[in-house]
């Protein structure tokens, strides 16, 4: 059986209300974003399968696979420089954690995102 994204083009666009991301680039980036939960829930939703969760853990998950599409759609360029920090004319940029950005494993989230991601049980390293 093959690895399927946690939110499809359909969900996105229906459920969730999504619009941002082209047509063209939204089942990668919903591909992307279910990759990442995966790396914050310790890779508990592959191991266990996800029609095993409860539905509350489900439509938890679809929900911040597409909020973290669209914060990574928006964000891309941020996310994916090298640089921890630039100046240009006076202005100056940080990259990293931040007071609304969660890090951890090389995954970018929103603090909030995160926090609702929480929620599932999934995320804790000591769970089983």
């Amino acid at each position: 059986m093959d690895w399927v994204p946690y939110a499809d083009a359909a969900y996105y666009l229906q459920e969730y209300g999504g619009g941002l991301i082209p047509e063209e680039e939204l089942e990668k980036r919903l591909r992307i974003a279910s990759h990442h939960v995966d790396s914050l829930t310790y890779n508990r939703i592959v191991s266990q399968g996800f029609s095993m969760l409860s539905k509350f853990q489900q439509e938890t998950i679809r929900e911040v696979v597409c909020q973290q599409a669209d914060f990574e759609y928006e964000n891309a360029d941020e996310i994916s420089t090298i640089l921890q920090s630039y100046s240009i004319n006076g202005v100056s940029a940080q990259f990293g954690s931040s007071w609304n950005v969660f890090m951890e494993k090389g995954v970018a989230m929103k603090r909030d995102t995160y926090t609702i991601l929480v929620q599932t049980g999934l995320c804790c390293r000591l769970a089983r």
